[in-house]
């Protein structure tokens, strides 16, 4: 992302939260457009070329009703294992191709003492991420507003680790999932610190297709816990991979978005550009 996509991603980020706090009046297209002080034309433009659709239909993808509409009609087939979009093409989900691994006992106790961690930055459509892998896999994809602070939160995870600022190629096979680059993709391989109830909410997480939401209650029901929604939240909300696990799919019951680690509005941004690109 240049500098140019990086400041028309920031005005799409503020247009989208306009638009959620003034969703009962249903703002027009000049008045969210004056909000990022620019015309209606070069507006509808941008917004078009970001997310595929115009502003209108992306607040329907993100409204509660859709959010609804969804829910009910993923019923069925949300965690059916044999997905029947196929496996060719841009129809590819990127969610059939990664695998977690859980670090062993030790690595989780010690705080990643004997842990090498390669880790760089990367810009989005979604906005910088910082990502790092281990010689397992990758163990930590998060957006952040500034690369300082995100290496900070990043050796929180791991303050016995030797980090290293150097991108491998484990970095950059999973970074290709944000254009659909299907075509350079293997399997991608997670490293990551959680317990055995984490990891097996974040397991469920991947099931879930791009373009489908569901509700802290249908994955505690999947992992057959269904009396552990709170908890299930809980785990969510610890998600270490920001996107590959696909955490920003999980909504309320009532059709709400609710929150997200790395910002609601950035959760709205990625729920409406998903429903686009599936549709």
């Amino acid at each position: 992302m240049n500098e140019q996509e990086q400041l028309n991603y920031d005005r799409i980020a503020k247009a989208i939260a306009h638009i959620r706090s003034n969703f009962k009046e249903q703002p027009s297209l000049d008045e969210i457009a004056e909000q990022v002080h620019l015309s209606p034309y070069h507006f509808q433009r941008i917004f078009k070329e970001w997310a595929g659709i115009s502003p209108k239909k992306f607040l329907q993808y993100t409204s509660v009703q859709h959010a609804k509409a969804v829910l009910d009609e993923s019923k069925a087939t949300l965690f059916d294992a044999a997905i029947e979009t196929g496996l060719s093409g841009t129809s590819r989900l990127h969610d059939l191709f990664i695998t977690i691994e859980g670090m062993t006992p030790g690595e989780y106790k010690n705080s990643g003492e004997n842990l090498t961690i390669n880790y760089s930055y990367a810009h989005s459509p979604f906005g910088l991420v910082v990502i790092a892998s281990t010689p397992k896999g990758l163990c930590h994809v998060a957006f952040t507003d500034d690369e300082e602070q995100g290496l900070y939160e990043l050796k929180s995870q791991f303050p016995k680790a030797q980090y290293h600022q150097r991108v491998d190629q484990t970095q950059v096979n999973a970074l290709m999932v944000f254009a659909n680059d299907w075509s350079q993709i293997s399997e991608i391989k997670l490293h990551l610190k959680g317990t055995d109830f984490q990891l097996k909410v974040w397991e469920s997480l991947l099931r879930i297709p791009k373009g489908q939401l569901a509700t802290y209650g249908k994955i505690a029901d999947v992992i057959k816990r269904p009396k552990a929604s709170r908890a299930v939240g809980t785990a969510i909300g610890s998600n270490p991979i920001a996107y590959l696990i696909p955490c920003h799919r999980v909504i309320q019951s009532s059709g709400n978005l609710g929150g997200y680690r790395w910002d609601s509005i950035r959760k709205t941004a990625i729920i409406g550009w998903e429903a686009a690109q599936s549709r």
